[in-house]
């Protein structure tokens, strides 16, 4: 992809997808804090009256099958949503730069047996690992984040080892060994920050598959419960009325499509800088 010259004359260059992708999910993240603190409507409030109404002044995205207004659930499982993806990708960048920092730098036996406990949990499909931790400590949003974590931790330890590894003989690092720096200065004030264009790209590619893997996990019955409002459950909900009542699926799942694309652009900008 190409970052778009609008401004040939002056030989400035704009990052679009930057900007775009900053823009959408500013969005999203505004709706999310809204949402904490205010919606239109109840969110739980139920209105046999209003049942399946259309998109309206009223209601901007119509109402459910028990007449809850999809607009206000939709803002606060956007904040549901951002919330936990924040969380999962907090903990397992965390964990992720510690261990890869370590493992990177020092290498042998520790390395050896980090990667393999690494390796192990590769061996299974992101979800499929988070269904066998949910099953075992059971449903939640505690436990979402928690199974998550573990499920994501590995691409974030994998990225940042490697870049250890490619920094951790360069020049200015040895010459910070033949002075005596300590070893936790020379991996988190001398090495860690050169790293930062490169991790960024992978928080932003990673808050994206926690917000899908959250909302597959609702929409499996098995992520957070009723009655806070996730995107997936409500998809879930919705599957038996998409003939009937079509906004009823488009507003969740336009909601998703939204948060993915803009994600996806925003990292794709901030991949630019490296280049």
């Amino acid at each position: 992809m190409k970052v778009f010259n609008l401004s040939a004359s002056k030989g400035k260059k704009v990052n679009i997808y930057l900007i775009i992708g900053a823009v959408m999910t500013s969005l999203v993240f505004l709706i999310a804090i809204i949402g904490i603190f205010w919606t239109p409507y109840s969110t739980t409030a139920m209105s046999a009256r209003e049942r399946f109404a259309a998109p309206s002044w009223s209601h901007l995205f119509g109402t459910d099958n028990f007449g809850r207004d999809i607009f206000s659930r939709v803002m606060k499982a956007v904040g549901t949503s951002a919330l936990i993806s924040v969380l999962v990708v907090a903990i397992s960048a965390a964990v992720g730069i510690v261990l890869g920092a370590i493992t990177g730098y020092f290498g042998g036996i520790v390395d050896s047996v980090v990667m393999r406990v690494i390796d192990a949990i590769n061996g299974f499909p992101s979800i499929l690992l988070a269904l066998v931790i949910i099953s075992i400590f059971g449903k939640g949003r505690q436990n979402v984040v928690l199974a998550l974590g573990i499920a994501f931790t590995p691409s974030f330890v994998r990225i940042v080892r490697g870049e250890f590894i490619r920094l951790r003989d360069a020049d200015y690092i040895v010459r910070a060994r033949l002075m005596g720096v300590t070893k936790p200065r020379i991996l988190f004030v001398h090495i860690l920050p050169n790293i930062f264009s490169t991790f960024w790209v992978s928080v932003t590619i990673g808050l994206n598959n926690a917000i899908l893997a959250e909302s597959g996990l609702s929409y499996l019955g098995i992520g957070v419960q009723a009655p806070d409002a996730t995107l997936g459950s409500m998809l879930s909900d919705a599957q038996g009325y998409m003939s009937s009542s079509p906004w009823y699926v488009l507003a969740p799942g336009l909601t998703i499509v939204w948060i993915v694309l803009g994600m996806a652009m925003l990292s794709e900008g901030i991949g630019k800088f490296k280049k």
